[in-house]
């Protein structure tokens, strides 16, 4: 089963219509994809706040889920999302409604959740929103996990923190120097502190064009 077409056949900008990842993916997750794992993806439609349309916008669709419950064939699958998707019912889907501006909202509702063994993070793309999940769930892995941050070169004027460090150069820093360089040294010492967790880290760049920017992470777990 090939997964880029499933995001064309369920209307899923992984795939082949703009950027791709569903390339990249299908060879990451060959190995789990007859296991019953837990997978989790934030971020589960286009639009919302960090486009400035209301949290409380009508949701209708679940394009990737979708895709993951069909690829997937095992798998417990997780949604979070700051809109309410909680309509959406099948037996291996949960919904989890999250703000995740602050760390204190992950955590709390997350705060079940363990031994996860794929994370995706699709959510607002700003940059400590990226960081404050990271830093939250990366520890929830299983040996083995992969955890995956999409479209690194965007930040949504919405959200983004004037002075943070973008998480692309969070993780280039420590693919260069074995260390995270931030603007908030506290934040890039919680990054350190994972670091004996990391087996391996990879940074993609926009449909794997080595003159473009940054655009996807991709974490393993030890």
């Amino acid at each position: 089963m090939n997964l880029t077409d499933l995001a064309d056949k369920y209307g899923s900008d992984k795939g082949s219509t703009k950027h791709r990842y569903t390339e990249l993916y299908h060879m990451l997750f060959q190995p789990f994809v007859d296991r019953p794992i837990t997978f989790m993806e934030m971020g589960l439609l286009i639009g919302g706040p960090e486009h400035g349309i209301t949290a409380d916008r009508e949701t209708k669709d679940l394009p990737s889920i979708r895709m993951w419950l069909e690829y997937f064939t095992k798998a417990q699958i997780i949604g979070l999302d700051i809109s309410d998707f909680s309509w959406f019912e099948h037996e291996r889907f949960s919904f989890l409604r999250c703000d995740m501006d602050t760390r204190p909202n992950i955590e709390a509702a997350t705060k079940d959740l363990s031994d996860l063994d794929i994370i995706i993070d699709d959510a607002s793309h700003a940059s400590h929103h990226q960081q404050n999940a990271f830093l939250t769930l990366f520890p929830k892995l299983r040996s083995g996990g992969l955890y995956i941050i999409e479209d690194l070169r965007w930040q949504p004027p919405p959200y983004e923190q004037s002075g943070i460090t973008k998480t692309a150069a969070l993780f280039q820093s420590y693919l260069q120097d074995r260390a995270f360089t931030h603007s908030d040294p506290s934040v890039g010492a919680e990054f350190d502190a994972l670091r004996d967790q990391m087996s391996g880290c990879f940074v993609f760049q926009v449909r794997y064009q080595k003159q473009r920017r940054d655009q996807v992470l991709v974490v393993h777990k030890r």
